[in-house]
């Protein structure tokens, strides 16, 4: 999709179809007022008899005829503007989306908020309103063969209406922005969108080193036999089940000043997850292609970051592995020894996220970082604390946590801190090893992250549970259903931050 800023008039452009917005407690400012002059009063009658009143969410196509530039014109309800922010605006860009791909336009222009959020800056605006219309093109569509000309069809080209002539650079900043930050977003949710028969961790390890060609990357990746050798024991046990071998794959984008530490992201990478000998329930275990949804906001934010080139120091690192049943798998009452030293009593095969995870926070602390973000798809119990609505996350850094928070109300990748208090890290102490993979099903959220923490090197670090916001499970204008990125907007906007 091309998007492009324009200063002109709006009531004057011809467009196959002109997308305004409407307060619900502002439905008479002058364009529209304009507007209801050239539809002969049937904007004015549409409030009044209640069939449109601005409410977020609300859509009304209308055909001008011959009585204006444009051939159509589609309203688009923004709520209450006291109440607004960049999430409005970008949700309201993607219900235009979804409605102009289903009519099959091609070509339209967008003056979605003639008077924006007192709360919003004008870059902010921009950016929310291409990012809205980016997330709503997404399709994983690619394995259809038939009807194929029935899809709805992408829109091509919206022209991006801006008050001033001298906004429109600013404008096309912030328009491009979004397109670098929406790409690593479009990245993720296709690597989680694969199916498992594709998506092994080798296949992984290509995308890494294809992400390295595009931006001059550094990329390492270790197979099995120098894990081995390195002593990944935790990440190697998880991986034992499967005929895929694991993969550790590292990336590094240097961006900021030589000297600078850098920020490390950990992204959990278990590209199919049956449980192993603890198995899943069948219904819904096809979904569980989606517990590499760590990796892949890891692998998109750092697509954006490098397509941004954001002056910071940052290295990805994704342990990579299939947690499947056989021969070979590893067992309840195992104990395995991590590349830490420390030994792990695995009580239940399906608690595999943190295993690998821990291994990879200890191989970060080679990098020497000023902080780790770990992201994954971990634990069941957050869905049913938190629901859908926002990540749960963990840190030993108040300064860390408030600012991932900030950046998440700003993204709209909302996150809820949960605690981390020392008692309960009694929930996870072994009889037989230094600590034991799950405490049961109390706090079963917190202690897992209570787990994590006995591996990260002495450094700041945060660990996000997506587990309840990786996957879409009715689909949204925002995201088709399946896999939503989540991840990717919320690390670059901290990084912006920081």
């Amino acid at each position: 999709m091309q998007i492009i800023a324009v200063s002109t008039p709006a009531l004057t452009l011809g467009t196959n179809c002109l997308v305004l917005g409407v307060w619900q407690d502002l439905t008479d400012t002058p364009l529209l007022g304009a507007l209801d002059l050239s539809l002969n009063g049937a904007l004015r009658q549409s409030v009044e008899s209640k069939a449109f009143v601005g409410k977020e969410g609300e859509t009304l196509l209308f055909q001008t005829g011959s009585g204006m530039p444009a051939a159509r014109i589609l309203l688009v309800g923004l709520g209450s503007r006291a109440d607004a922010g960049t999430g409005t605006l970008r949700r309201a860009a993607a219900e235009a989306g979804r409605v102009l791909q289903q009519q099959r336009v091609t070509d339209a222009a967008l003056a979605l908020c003639e008077m924006p959020p007192a709360s919003c800056k004008p870059d902010q605006v921009w950016q929310a309103l291409a990012e809205g219309l980016l997330l709503s093109a997404y399709r994983f569509d690619r394995y259809l063969t038939q009807k194929r000309d029935e899809l709805p069809l992408p829109l091509e080209t919206v022209r991006l209406l801006v008050d001033r002539e001298s906004d429109v650079d600013t404008a096309a900043s912030a328009i491009n922005k979004a397109q670098q930050i929406c790409r690593g977003v479009v990245l993720a949710r296709d690597l989680v969108n694969e199916p498992g028969n594709v998506k092994s961790p080798q296949f992984l390890a290509v995308q890494a080193q294809m992400l390295s060609e595009r931006h001059g990357l550094a990329c390492t990746v270790l197979d099995e036999e120098q894990l081995a050798r390195e002593g990944f024991g935790a990440l190697l046990a998880v991986a034992q089940g499967s005929a895929r071998p694991p993969r550790l794959i590292v990336l590094e984008y240097r961006g900021g000043d030589p000297q600078d530490k850098p920020l490390v992201l950990v992204g959990k990478g278990v590209v199919f997850d049956s449980g192993g000998i603890s198995l899943k329930p069948g219904e819904k275990m096809d979904e569980m292609k989606m517990d590499m949804a760590g990796a892949a906001a890891v692998f998109g934010a750092m697509d954006a970051v490098a397509g941004l080139r954001l002056p910071i120091n940052l290295v990805a690192i994704v342990p990579a592995v299939e947690n499947l049943p056989s021969a070979t798998a590893y067992r309840p009452g195992d104990i395995i020894s991590s590349l830490s030293g420390q030994t792990i009593e695995v009580l239940n095969t399906d608690a595999e996220g943190r295993l690998i995870l821990a291994d990879a926070m200890t191989y970060a602390g080679r990098f020497e970082p000023r902080a780790i973000i770990d992201l994954a798809t971990l634990t069941g119990a957050c869905v049913i604390a938190l629901g859908h609505e926002a990540s749960a996350v963990f840190s030993n850094r108040d300064d860390l946590v408030r600012q991932l928070i900030a950046a998440g109300e700003s993204s709209g990748e909302r996150l809820w801190q949960l605690p981390l208090w020392e008692s309960y890290g009694k929930l996870i102490k072994s009889d037989v090893a230094d600590v034991k993979n799950t405490g049961g099903r109390p706090a079963g959220t917190i202690t897992a992250a209570a787990f994590l923490q006995k591996f990260v090197p002495d450094c700041a670090w945060a660990h996000v549970d997506i587990a309840g916001t990786a996957w879409e499970e009715k689909g949204t204008a925002c995201c088709a259903k399946g896999a939503t990125g989540v991840g990717v907007r919320l690390l670059v906007d901290f990084m912006q931050r920081v």
